[in-house]
């Protein structure tokens, strides 16, 4: 676990760096992009590990950029089976709490590698630290049977398109959270959009 302190504010502009061709349209991301643009003050908790095309995007705007990198923790978090150890070892697993909401939750795909009691006490943790109108961006696997093995690095291109690599070519089945699984699951928060993308995964903005 890593936080990184306010990464300061700067004109709008694209990613530096050559996209890539791959690439992956991701609306509802893109809409994120624009409401840090709005102007205002967010925090931004990431799930993943920092990125530097992660940082370079954020440091356009106005907002703290806290790191949970919960990918290290999902086997622990998966094999625990009493619900208040387990409510401990998701709080421990994120940045120390401070006293802003958070704005912006950035999980990636990190979702399909929880279980239902894991992916329940992590949201519930993070909700926790939010506020009534926290967005919570995800990519879950729907349309596609198989995943990766481990989660994947998703690097932001630019404000619309994000790169997706997967850790090695090991593929596991994927859980294929339906959105009744997600609502029971995560009880607190309501799906505001969903798009299917190119490559299978739904994109998924929640609001708590």
């Amino acid at each position: 676990m890593s936080a990184a302190e306010p990464v300061g504010s700067a004109t709008r502009s694209a990613t530096s760096g050559a996209a890539s061709a791959d690439a992956l349209s991701a609306p509802l991301f893109h809409s994120l992009v624009d409401r840090l643009g709005d102007g205002g003050r967010f925090v931004v908790l990431d799930l993943a590990a920092a990125k530097p095309a992660t940082v370079r995007l954020l440091s356009q705007f106005r907002c703290r950029y806290e790191v949970a990198e919960l990918a290290d923790s999902v086997d622990l978090l998966n094999a625990e089976q009493d619900p208040r150890r387990l409510r401990t070892l998701a709080e421990a697993a994120l940045p120390t709490r401070r006293p802003e909401p958070t704005d912006i939750v950035l999980c990636w795909d990190l979702l399909n590698y929880l279980n239902r009691p894991a992916l329940t006490a992590v949201m519930e943790c993070i909700a926790s630290r939010g506020r009534r109108g926290t967005l919570v961006h995800a990519l879950l696997y729907y349309a596609a049977r198989r995943m990766p093995e481990r989660p994947s690095s998703f690097l932001p291109v630019d404000d619309q398109r994000i790169e997706i690599m997967p850790p090695s070519d090991a593929q596991r089945d994927a859980p294929r959270y339906s959105p009744e699984d997600l609502a029971s699951c995560m009880p607190r928060y309501a799906v505001d959009r969903a798009r299917l993308l190119r490559n299978g995964m739904q994109e998924y903005l929640f609001l708590l």
